[in-house]
């Protein structure tokens, strides 16, 4: 088990790049300006895939969906550290990752974020090749990358995305990525008190505001779809938005779970000092 100043410094550099997710980036603002616009020239068949990510993150959050990932593939990737501590070389048990040290969860978490970004940088330059009419391929394809990237974060440091609970978390962490400063620090104050039972009510209650995620999820596409009005040049800002998107999830995946786990781990050693 880690130190208390050691958790005490990492949870210092968790508030550290909280403080640093400020307004939206000058692109996102640009985008925004003309999405009223082009909201009204869009296909009809890309305004059936953006009500169409809308149920599916309803299905997402009830039993998980399609999106709901397996186990076995992340634990797979901490069995062999830890059996450099345990004999065998069975698959670790769900408990065992969750007391891993949490300088390993940060490798596998880091890992995963670099090869989920280049598997997105791929996906946006092929969909990106027709213009705005693949964005319809797009936007299912890059709403389920970063609802799967944001559930291997949870895995990574303990947490089971097959609970509700924790999908509701995993939503959560979908909205801030895409919020604009005062969202993001609304939400970062409901995830302060998520594990207090006292507000375990308050929380379940935040799935009825599910929507408003979808709605500011697909909102960030109005840039995206401004250049694919040009087919082939598509390709150039599919790849670098598709990258930078699932970037940005992952990042903000990786360090509200890793705080999780920091204060959950500091919470038992004062209980531990007071037994």
């Amino acid at each position: 088990m880690e130190s208390r100043a050691y958790l005490q410094q990492e949870l210092a550099e968790v508030e550290a790049w909280e403080k640093d997710q400020n307004d939206l980036w000058f692109w996102e603002k640009l985008g925004r300006l003309p999405f009223v616009w082009l909201d009204k020239i869009t296909p009809n068949f890309v305004r059936d895939k953006l009500g169409t990510a809308v149920d599916e993150m309803a299905a997402f959050l009830e039993t998980g969906g399609t999106y709901l990932v397996s186990d076995a593939a992340i634990y797979s990737k901490f069995a062999q550290r830890l059996e450099q501590e345990q004999s065998g070389s069975r698959q670790p048990r769900a408990e065992e990752v969750a007391g891993a040290p949490l300088v390993l969860m940060d490798e596998v978490a880091l890992n995963l974020k670099e090869s989920r970004a280049t598997f997105a940088t791929v996906q946006g330059a092929t969909t990106g090749i027709g213009g705005i009419f693949t964005l319809a391929i797009d936007i299912p394809l890059l709403l389920g990358t970063s609802l799967k990237v944001l559930q291997e974060m949870a895995l990574c440091y303990g947490y089971r995305p097959e609970e509700k609970r924790e999908r509701l978390f995993v939503v959560k962490c979908l909205q801030f990525a895409s919020s604009d400063i005062v969202g993001k620090k609304a939400i970062l104050a409901e995830l302060s008190r998520f594990d207090e039972p006292t507000a375990q009510k308050d929380v379940i209650a935040q799935l009825q505001g599910w929507r408003e995620v979808v709605v500011t999820y697909t909102e960030n596409f109005g840039w995206k779809k401004l250049f694919q009005l040009v087919p082939i040049a598509g390709i150039l800002f599919g790849a670098y938005l598709n990258r930078s998107t699932v970037q940005d999830v992952a990042e903000a995946g990786r360090m509200l779970y890793r705080k999780r786990r920091i204060l959950e781990r500091l919470r038992a050693q004062e209980t531990a000092q007071r037994d």
